[in-house]
C-alpha cells in the first residue's frame, strides 16, 4: 500500500481502535488526544509520569492504536495539534517562537519554511495526469469557504482565463447546488485547511459519492479531505500571528497552474496571445 494510502486507512481506522481499548486505557489516552499540542514534546517517560502510569502501558497503548513506534504516535499528535489549532494556539506560539526583537521579520522566516517543506515534500509528477483530467473534464468545481475562498478565487480566476469550464462555490448553498449534479466526468477541488470547514468537507464527500474526481488541498494528512477526496496535495498554513499565511497553498497552486498552462502549451499560447492585446489595450485598464 502507497504511504499516503496508509497514512488515510489509519486515519479512518483510529477512532475504531480506541473503542477497542479497554475503559482504562481509553481514560489514559483521551486527554493526549483531546489536548495534543501539550502533550506532543513529551518522551515517553515524561508522558508517562505525566499521565501517572508507566511507559511500557504507554507503549502498549500506542500500539494499540496500530502505530508501530512511540514517534510514530508523536507524528500523529503533531498533525493532531496543526489540526486543531485556534488563533490563540498561534499566538502564543509566536509569543515563545518569535525573535522579540522583529515579529514581522520572524514571520518571513516562517512562511520560508513553509516554502521549503512543500519544494522538499512536492511530486511534481502527480500534476501530468492532474492536467489531463483538468482538461477532459465536463466540469470543475473548486469548494471552498471563509478565508480560504481567496485562495478558491485564486485558482478559479486562473483555469478560467484558460478558457476550461470553473465554477468557484464559496458558500453553503453553492457548494450543496454545485455538487448534486456532478458526475463522473467532473473534477473537485477542495480546499480546507486544519479541522476543515464542513460545507467543503460534506461538498467533496458528496461530489466523490456522485463520482467526482476530488482533489484536496489542506495542510495535513489526518485532514477529513484526506477522507473524502482521491488524491491530496498538502502545503502549511502556519503562522506566528493570530491567522494563517497562504504563501505555501499559493506556491502550490501556482505549481499547479503552470503544469496545467504548459500540458497544453500551444492553446495556452494562443489564449495569452488574445490576452495581451486586451492587457496591453483594454478599456478596463487605468490610463493616465
Amino acid at each position: 500500500m502507497p504511504k499516503s494510502q496508509a497514512k488515510e486507512s489509519h486515519t479512518i481506522d483510529l477512532s475504531k481502535r480506541i473503542d477497542q481499548l479497554s475503559t482504562k486505557r481509553q481514560e489514559i489516552i483521551r486527554p493526549i488526544l483531546e489536548h495534543p499540542r501539550e502533550y506532543v514534546l513529551l518522551s515517553v517517560r515524561a508522558l508517562a509520569k505525566r499521565l501517572r502510569t508507566d511507559p511500557a502501558t504507554i507503549i502498549r497503548i500506542v500500539h494499540g492504536l496500530g502505530f508501530e513506534t512511540y514517534k510514530h504516535f508523536q507524528r500523529h499528535l503533531h498533525e493532531l495539534s496543526l489540526a486543531f489549532a485556534t488563533s490563540l494556539d498561534t499566538m502564543q506560539q509566536g509569543a515563545t517562537g518569535a525573535d522579540p526583537r522583529c515579529p514581522p521579520r520572524d514571520s518571513v522566516f516562517r512562511d520560508l519554511k513553509n516554502l521549503q517543506a512543500l519544494k522538499n515534500s512536492l511530486d511534481t509528477k502527480r500534476f501530468t495526469p492532474l492536467a489531463k483530467r483538468i482538461y477532459s473534464a465536463r466540469r470543475i468545481v473548486i469548494l471552498a469557504g471563509d478565508l480560504a475562498a481567496v485562495l478558491a478565487d485564486y485558482l478559479g480566476h486562473h483555469l478560467n482565463l484558460l478558457g476550461l469550464p470553473v465554477y468557484v462555490a464559496t458558500s453553503a448553498g453553492s457548494v450543496a447546488h454545485s455538487v448534486r449534479s456532478l458526475t463522473d466526468k467532473d473534477v473537485v477541488f477542495a480546499i480546507s485547511f486544519r479541522r476543515g470547514l464542513r460545507q467543503t468537507v460534506e461538498g467533496a464527500e458528496q461530489a466523490r459519492h456522485n463520482g467526482a474526481y476530488c482533489v484536496g488541498m489542506t495542510d495535513t494528512y489526518i485532514s477529513p479531505l484526506a477522507r473524502s477526496c482521491q488524491e491530496v496535495f498538502l502545503a502549511s498554513i502556519d503562522c506566528l500571528s493570530f491567522g494563517a499565511s497562504y504563501t505555501a497553498p499559493i506556491a502550490l497552486i501556482n505549481a499547479m497552474l503552470t503544469a496545467i498552462g504548459e500540458h497544453r502549451r500551444p492553446r495556452t499560447m494562443e489564449i495569452v496571445r488574445e490576452v495581451d492585446d486586451e492587457q496591453r489595450k483594454g478599456s478596463r485598464w487605468y490610463t493616465p
